[in-house]
């Protein structure tokens, strides 16, 4: 390979490093409410968030306690899956359980 084609490799990908910037992240939350169950909340944490039983009732206290936790940080088409998930499974056991998501 010449010297030019070195030359040119670097300076193609070093355009395309610049051009390339990481997607936006958001911070799926889920809402407390006076209905749907601590249990129901831990389960939806571990299924759809995959966390671990001690996370998932770690957030779990703090949804209850403050109102409202992060369960996780995603780009954006997951988070919103994320959330239409929670709502969905919410739903089909008859929880009102409220998710949303916001620009981290």
């Amino acid at each position: 390979m010449s010297d030019f084609d070195d030359l040119t490799s670097e300076s193609i990908l070093s355009d395309i490093r610049e051009k390339t910037k990481e997607p936006p992240m958001y911070k799926v939350l889920m809402h407390n409410d006076d209905y749907t169950t601590m249990d129901f909340v831990v389960s939806v944490l571990m299924s759809i968030f995959n966390k671990s039983t001690f996370d998932a009732e770690q957030i779990m206290m703090r949804i209850h306690k403050e109102g409202i936790a992060v369960c996780g940080i995603y780009t954006y088409e997951i988070a919103e899956t994320k959330v239409n998930e929670v709502h969905n499974l919410a739903r089909h056991n008859g929880f009102p359980l409220k998710s949303t998501f916001e620009k981290v």
